[in-house]
């Protein structure tokens, strides 16, 4: 799509309509997109559930057979095709050498994490240095925060969003706890203005600048995963900076789905998730960056063995020889299935490049937006039409894949009978459905199905109404 290049998407869609001799609403247009997506053969490498494996399809509704309409990336990413294969091969391994597979064969286990980190360096704009693969992302944020959040009677307050992601709250609380402050008084929690969904930037970085002298850390997500808002984390790092902030990012709703440039930033540290946008399964292997800048100046509180120097780690002598950087931050060996999981996502990542996976992104979650807008708009001429107000940021700048959608009748309900005929997304509380569209493997066809199907939910709940 190469031509389409520098529009906008309704400048898009209104050229591509009009070539076609149809309405933008068309699925002409949708299938035209597909045919000239230079990233469609990348769907063929995962595998998409059918709409009979789906427990809460209605078989009177749908044919089974069909391939379900997937837009539920943001919490739980698809399953790479060659990830069996991998995994086949390690159990095949430990078969037949056991304890040699540490040092021998494909993969050896001693260091295999560290071989896709460049992968994952080049995702989250990092040298290899500055990245490791270890742990969860609870765990890592833990280790983190141990080293870099280091309250004084002045300085203790943590800034976070006020609806950060639960295990993020949970985190800071009790590190706050651990260190003998009151999170009441130290947990800085910043809420959107009154009748605003979603943050601006300028009241972030307005807090930072007359609450910096106070604040240890500046603790945010990279996008938000209740609304869907992509936070400038290059503006609220340089804000926290000039404070003397410390400055971290939970990235698990913006690795694999932004572009991210933490070296370039400045960023202090960061961690994220693999099983999103990542897709290497539930529970998959986590990541965390430290910035070289503290290659040599920030210790982990906690070490393990593996964060031990390679080099004369099997001496055996019980003097820790720290690697420097995360890589100090590293306490043992990695599960080797995970790593087999997340490998075969990094693969298919390592075949495109960041800026090409936004550059579809943006068309493909702009043209959902559109036909949001298009078809369930609140139309005062029809008072009964059920509506949708999307609430993140209509920004393309200020949002990833996701689009939260809020509607004017009973969520749940709508939630219900879409899984019924075969679309798999998320529902929040209280009253938000997350629709992620990932470039990776999603089309344009699956979004026009996707208003298909949801025009279907809301006039018979339309009817039923009247009824």
């Amino acid at each position: 799509m190469e031509l389409l290049q520098g529009l906008t998407t309704t400048e898009t869609l209104r050229r591509v309509s009009a070539q076609l001799g149809c309405s933008p609403a068309s699925i002409q247009v949708a299938e035209y997109l597909d045919q000239h997506d230079e990233l469609r053969s990348f769907r063929e490498k995962f595998y998409i559930p059918k709409k009979a494996d789906l427990s809460s399809s209605d078989p009177s509704l749908v044919d089974g057979a069909e391939e379900c309409i997937y837009l539920v990336g943001n919490s739980l990413g698809l399953q790479p095709r060659a990830v069996r294969g991998y995994i086949e091969e390690q159990l095949q391994k430990w078969a037949k050498l056991g304890a040699q597979g540490h040092m021998e064969g494909p993969r050896p286990w001693m260091l295999a994490e560290e071989e896709l980190e460049e992968a994952m360096a080049g995702i989250v704009g990092a040298t290899l240095e500055e990245v490791a693969l270890m742990n969860s992302l609870t765990v890592n944020l833990h280790l983190l925060m141990l080293s870099f959040y280091k309250p004084t009677a002045v300085r203790h307050k943590v800034l976070l969003e006020s609806k950060a992601f639960p295990s993020d709250h949970y985190a800071v609380e009790s590190q706050i706890r651990l260190r003998g402050f009151d999170p009441e008084e130290s947990m800085l929690m910043l809420s959107p203005r009154p009748g605003e969904e979603t943050l601006r930037t300028e009241d972030i970085l307005d807090v930072i600048e007359k609450e910096g002298d106070s604040i240890a850390v500046v603790m945010f997500s990279g996008v938000q995963y209740y609304t869907g808002q992509l936070f400038n984390m290059a503006a609220i790092t340089e804000a926290g900076l000039r404070k003397g902030c410390y400055v971290g990012f939970d990235l698990a709703h913006a690795v694999g789905n932004v572009e991210l440039k933490l070296h370039d930033w400045g960023v202090d540290f960061a961690c994220w998730c693999s099983y999103k946008y990542l897709n290497s399964g539930a529970g998959g292997l986590a990541g965390a960056f430290i910035h070289q800048k503290h290659r040599d100046r920030i210790r982990p509180a906690l070490t393990g063995w593996w964060g031990h120097n390679i080099k004369t780690r099997f001496t055996m002598d019980n003097v820790m020889d720290l690697r420097p950087g995360i890589s100090g931050f590293r306490l043992s060996n990695q599960p080797i299935l995970l790593v087999c999981s997340l490998q075969a996502s990094l693969e298919i990542f390592s075949m495109t490049s960041m800026q090409a996976l936004r550059r579809k992104s943006l068309l493909l979650t702009g043209y959902l937006e559109h036909l949001i807008h298009l078809h369930f708009s609140q139309d005062p001429a029809q008072p009964h039409k059920p509506y949708i107000h999307i609430i993140t940021p209509s920004d393309p700048e200020q949002r990833g894949c996701q689009l939260s959608l809020s509607f004017s009748i009973y969520i749940r309900e709508v939630f219900q009978q879409l899984e019924k005929r075969g679309v798999a997304c998320d529902l929040r509380e209280p009253s938000v459905l997350r629709i992620c569209p990932v470039p990776l493997y999603n089309s344009f066809t699956d979004v026009h199905r996707f208003i298909q199907t949801l025009g279907a939910v809301l006039a018979a709940s339309s009817q039923s109404e009247k009824a």
